[in-house]
């Protein structure tokens, strides 16, 4: 049997099945960089208050980046009973610095000690995930600029609505995807508070100083209470938040690029690279990364659901049911930061087929808002307009045509205030180069947006 660090006060060993149970040592060791990391700040911290030499402090500091190269060079024997990345690090340093090792947890507890570690793991992924959306963000507006005057039907209830271009459709995107890097941005200013110095939860006598760990590690803050210290997991559920929110956008885009694609729309050519093919089917080229990115929305929701239903029922402070809050973040990390990469890759190989877009747009009677807005503009209340708008399609639409192509006695049937001109507010470049509001559709809005987006990528860089 391996003596346990807190042992000392038992006299009989933990069941095997119990020790298999309650490890964490198989999947915590990814924490292993950020427990080095703020194992050699707690040192260095006690050697400048006096807690433990100077030479103790450079000591540790030497034996814990030898245990980072053993671990890093795959020579690092990881032992299951010694339960977590913690011990088995503390029991290595300890073989390689003699005991000196058993001083580096003065002032500290797992506890604390834990949540630091998971705050630095946060910290970096969500860093890694913020890359990627810039990067992203950075593609669709490549591509927004490739079509600033390439034209789609915009879609209510995904139905026909009005005439956009592809570019303003696009940006869109990129405005969810600016939101979530922000949004990733603001949650940081949580994450990075260090724990460490609230020990197993009331605090420590000796006279640390927690502000200097939380500056060696790159941190902004330190605790304000100690039993909220080892206790709170806001950062992990903030965090997955943020990684729900970014794949519900990547899933919306999913489900329109899946639509796109269908020969039926056919605005879309998938790469051969991001499709699948059919085992039965020899024509079928199927949007497999798509469809496996929506479903994995729901694992990441899941995450969320794990985390927020782990913690709802714990009284204060540390209980063990938190060691099940690494996993589920783990698993997320994985998949948002996959997803974001991919999509940003995607995209950037797409093939857009203007020429399909532009023959939807005679499906539907996109350019009705025209005529309506047309005869506002010359004074008819807009309900009217509506009406007789709304009258007009009906006879376009018994007689199979376009409303552009009804001839301009049948519009004036409807109102006297039809004119020749109208003919030119049923273009459907018209009806996008009118709308030049600040956040509209129209090429110089357009041009706007791109713009600020790129000053905007020039300021996170």
């Amino acid at each position: 049997m391996t003596k346990k660090m807190w042992g000392g006060r038992f006299a009989e060993a933990a069941a095997a099945s119990v020790e298999q149970y309650t490890q964490s040592e198989s999947f915590d060791r990814a924490l292993y960089r950020e427990d080095i990391l703020g194992s050699k700040a707690h040192a260095t911290m006690l050697g400048k208050v006096g807690i433990i030499s100077a030479e103790e402090a450079v000591t540790l500091c030497a034996g814990l980046d030898q245990v980072l190269s053993e671990i890093e060079a795959g020579s690092f024997v990881w032992k299951r009973e010694l339960e977590d990345v913690h011990m088995n690090i503390e029991r290595r340093l300890t073989e390689i610095v003699g005991p000196v090792g058993g001083k580096l947890h003065t002032a500290r507890s797992r506890n604390d000690q834990v949540c630091l570690d998971f705050r630095l793991h946060v910290d970096a992924r969500l860093g890694g995930w913020s890359v990627e959306l810039g990067r992203l963000v950075d593609v669709l507006c490549a591509r927004a600029e490739e079509h600033a005057q390439t034209l789609l039907p915009g879609c209510t209830h995904l139905q026909p609505a009005q005439p956009v271009s592809l570019a303003h459709h696009l940006l869109a995107y990129a405005q969810m995807f600016r939101r979530d890097f922000e949004r990733l941005h603001d949650c940081l200013k949580r994450v990075r508070v260090s724990p460490l110095g609230a020990a197993a939860l009331a605090g420590t006598t000796h006279p640390i100083q927690p502000a200097q760990v939380a500056e060696e590690v790159g941190f902004l803050s330190t605790f304000a209470n100690s039993m909220d210290a080892v206790s709170d997991r806001d950062f992990a559920l903030e965090a997955l938040f943020c990684g729900s929110v970014i794949m519900m956008h990547l899933s919306r885009l999913c489900e329109e690029l899946i639509i796109w694609s269908n020969p039926n729309f056919g605005y879309v050519r998938l790469p051969d690279a991001y499709s699948t093919g059919s085992s039965i089917m020899p024509q079928k080229k199927n949007p497999d990364v798509c469809e496996l990115m929506r479903g994995k929305t729901g694992r990441v929701y899941g995450a969320l659901t794990s985390l927020l239903t782990l913690m709802k029922g714990l009284p204060l402070t540390y209980n063990r049911d938190m060691q099940e809050d690494k996993e589920p973040f783990f698993d997320a990390d994985r998949t948002v930061y996959a997803s974001v990469s991919i999509m940003a890759d995607m995209l950037a190989v797409l093939e857009f087929v203007p020429e399909a877009m532009r023959r939807a747009l005679t499906k539907g009677y996109l350019n009705a808002t025209e005529l309506a807005d047309y005869l506002a503009a010359k004074g008819l209340p807009f309900r009217e307009a509506h009406h007789a708008t709304g009258a007009a399609v009906a006879l376009a639409e018994k007689k199979g045509v376009c409303l552009e192509d009804l001839s301009l006695e049948e519009l004036r049937s409807f109102s006297p205030l039809v004119e020749q001109d109208v003919f030119d507010v049923l273009r459907y470049e018209a009806a996008v180069s009118r709308r030049n509001l600040a956040g509209g559709t129209g090429p110089e809005s357009v041009s706007g947006q791109i713009l600020a987006l790129r000053a905007w990528l020039a300021g996170i860089r």
